[in-house]
């Protein structure tokens, strides 16, 4: 109870701070958990020129943890309506937060708005609830295999796998000890460990390509051919020691990429900021099929609170901007996002730049059968439970139908209430 308090006077704390507006000025408040730290600094950069071209408006962006450390203080602030003025967060919490009746319905100022019409329609579907637009996209992306090709070469692998037998081959192969201390020093891949949105986010495409889904009719269904199928095949490779398991909730992290330890991991183009300046090589491949390419829409969306018709019209005078040709284009030069603004996805310089840097075509190429997570009220209860089934499995704890049943009963619990 103290911890949550704390969290609570913080997060108030540096609310009220920010509302206090100097003659002239609105003042509007933003968090985010944007990642890794050298996307930050670019956000930054671009957050101080929007200030410097609108001097009678001040955003202030905040950096308040990963996103799912985000969560207890987002309802906290929200339940006692000191919130943020934009919010920035996946798609999937809009019906939490909608309950709560927090958010401004921005569908009126968007349908008034120059801007929609340059919204990649693939995006609308995470920014519609019960007939209301709640959030518009930040960016977007979806996950696929990296790999180091001079550790392929080495291995003698001359093919990226295409099928999930053939990742658990390339995989078999890619785990060695290199230092002949009878001690495995280098993986075949690094799998995502965790209960919460980040693991599931990672092993949803494998559900997905398996057949597999959530929810049937809108009540949750876990215990399915696909799911079960997804979960066994993560156990099998860590049961075969050709995978090694993140420490949990990090699963983001590509630490041991880098440094050679793992040679492949699932994760987005997010990181080619931080890949580009580690100075390494690789190369990206789609995420294998089991039955069907699968790939799930990430990224984050923007959500403006209700709070006072001065910092609202703010708010959304900073939606413009991000959602803008120019935000999304630099955005995506800097940091391997993909544009959510088609002007931007067509413009000479974003071709130029997927023509000189080919991963980015895996993910553009990904978006066409990329679906969107389920935007409903219960989604985080939802995704904890599946995420506690793939922890389960992949620490070899309970057999994935055993732990999907599990997750599966204590959903009927909830959602039946």
């Amino acid at each position: 109870m103290a911890i949550g308090l704390v969290c609570l006077m913080l997060v108030t704390g540096c609310s009220n701070i920010n509302q206090t507006d100097e003659p002239g000025i609105t003042k509007i408040t933003f968090w985010h958990g944007i990642n890794p730290p050298e996307n930050r600094d670019i956000f930054a950069k671009l957050v101080n020129e929007f200030n410097q071209n609108n001097p009678d408006l001040e955003v202030e962006a905040l950096y308040i943890g990963q996103p799912d450390a985000q969560l207890p203080k987002i309802l906290a602030a929200t339940v006692s309506e000191q919130p943020p003025d934009i919010l920035w967060f996946v798609a999937q919490i809009a019906g939490k937060l909608n309950q709560l009746g927090a958010l401004l319905p921005l569908e009126d100022w968007l349908d008034n708005s120059a801007i929609k019409t340059e919204i990649d329609p693939a995006m609308f579907d995470s920014m519609e609830l019960d007939g209301h637009i709640l959030s518009v996209p930040f960016a977007t992306n979806n996950a696929a295999v990296f790999y180091r090709p001079s550790l392929f070469k080495q291995a003698g692998i001359e093919a990226v796998p295409q099928t999930w037998s053939e990742l658990h081959q390339t995989a078999k192969k890619l785990t060695q000890d290199t230092d002949n201390d009878r001690r495995i020093d280098q993986h075949g891949i690094y799998l995502s460990l965790g209960k919460e949105e980040w693991t599931v986010f990672t092993w949803l495409p494998f559900i997905y390509s398996a057949g597999g889904d959530l929810l049937v009719e809108g009540q949750p269904d876990l215990v399915n051919p696909g799911a079960i199928a997804a979960l066994q095949f993560g156990a099998d490779l860590v049961q075969d020691q050709v995978a090694i398991l993140s420490p949990p909730e990090r699963g983001y992290e590509i630490d041991d990429f880098i440094a050679g330890k793992v040679a492949m991991q699932i994760t987005g183009p997010w990181t080619l900021a931080q890949l580009k300046l580690a100075d390494i090589d690789y190369g990206v491949f789609p995420i294998p099929v089991a039955n069907q390419p699968a790939a799930v829409i990430g990224g984050e969306n923007l959500f403006v609170f209700k709070t006072t018709p001065e910092r609202e019209q703010a708010s959304l005078r900073f939606l413009e901007y991000i959602l803008s040709e120019k935000f999304q284009t630099t955005w995506a030069l800097e940091t391997g996002y993909l544009p959510v603004n088609t002007k931007s996805q067509q413009s000479e310089s974003y071709q130029n730049f997927v023509s000189e840097n080919l991963v980015v075509k895996v993910f553009l190429e990904q978006m066409h059968y990329a679906k969107s997570r389920p935007i409903i009220s219960q989604y985080n209860r939802l995704s904890e439970n599946l995420g506690r089934a793939i922890e389960a499995s992949l620490l070899l704890k309970q057999t994935p139908a055993e732990a999907l049943k599990r997750s599966q009963q204590r959903l009927e619990l909830i959602f039946g209430d």
